[in-house]
């Protein structure tokens, strides 16, 4: 009886394999009208957010007269990048943009990673309070914050310093890569921090040679966006800063715009240099992105 039960329980499988395979087949076969749309709405989404940046980069080589009209490969010219580069203190705001950038990523990446790594592996008083003040803190906009953040700086007497911004970035940047950070580190098996520990090493000794190795793909994450919030952000740096010399590339921008009109060549050919250094970060980071904030997002 039991021959007979399995006989006829193979008997059915083999005969459904063909079957099952064959229905899954045609699932995942998409209907030419389906494709066609499929393949449109990306080719239309492509566009979109190419368009813009071939924009201004085409902007960027055309001279002064034509830089309104569509003529994109008429008299080509290096005029707005030479002008640029000769004419305005643009390497001075570079300057104080790495500067800013620099030290605001390194910072951030080492605060994130201190503190993701206590909140992830010890209990203490008022960890839960720690979590939720960070979040809590990413729930104000600017135009709520940037006030108080100016009273506080002036209070300070560091306006108009490159430590004002950074420790400004460093408020938007750190709460959510030690949010990020703390995730990552909870895929992390905690046996290794043991074995750690019976070799000896302390706790920080453990997350300097141990646990922070194992963290690449979240470092890099945390080092990206900490330096593309800092490169990138014009409100702060703006409201903070003034004077040619301390300007950053943001406030520096806005020079190439007045009451009368805008200068189209130069401020697009600041735009194509100002996005050079992010995307060199972007590509030394870009392999470890997918993965870090993946694993960041597991655990919260």
């Amino acid at each position: 009886m039991t021959e007979t039960t399995t006989g006829a329980a193979g008997a059915g499988a083999r005969g459904a394999g063909p079957k099952a395979v064959r229905t899954t087949a045609r699932r995942d076969r998409r209907s030419p009208l389906a494709s066609i749309a499929l393949h449109t709405t990306l080719v239309v989404a492509s566009v979109v957010a190419v368009f813009p940046v071939l924009w201004v980069l085409l902007t960027s080589l055309k001279p002064a007269s034509y830089a309104t009209t569509t003529d994109f490969f008429k008299d080509t010219t290096l005029e707005n990048y030479t002008g640029l580069l000769s004419d305005t203190p643009f390497l001075t705001w570079f300057g104080n943009s790495l500067v800013v950038a620099g030290f605001t990523t390194l910072i951030g990446v080492f605060t994130a990673a201190t503190t993701g790594y206590a909140v992830s592996r010890f209990r203490f008083p008022g960890k839960r309070g720690l979590m939720w003040t960070l979040l809590i803190t990413q729930m104000f906009p600017v135009a709520v914050l940037i006030v108080p953040i100016y009273n506080i700086m002036s209070g300070l007497g560091l306006l108009n310093r490159s430590a004002g911004l950074v420790l400004t970035y460093l408020t938007i940047a750190v709460p959510f890569c030690a949010w990020m950070m703390k995730g990552f580190f909870d895929t992390i098996p905690r046996e290794i921090d043991e074995s750690g520990q019976v070799d000896g090493l302390g706790p920080f000794g453990a997350f300097w040679r141990l646990i922070l190795p194992l963290a690449k793909p979240g470092l890099a994450v945390t080092a990206f966006y900490s330096f593309i919030t800092a490169w990138g952000e014009v409100a702060y740096a703006s409201a903070f800063m003034v004077g040619d010399e301390n300007l950053t590339l943001a406030g520096g921008l806005q020079k190439f715009v007045n009451q009368y009109g805008a200068q189209w060549g130069p401020m697009t050919a600041a735009s194509v240099l100002i996005a050079v250094p992010a995307a060199i970060v972007f590509l030394f980071a870009q392999r470890h992105l997918v993965t870090g904030v993946s694993a960041g997002a597991v655990k919260g």
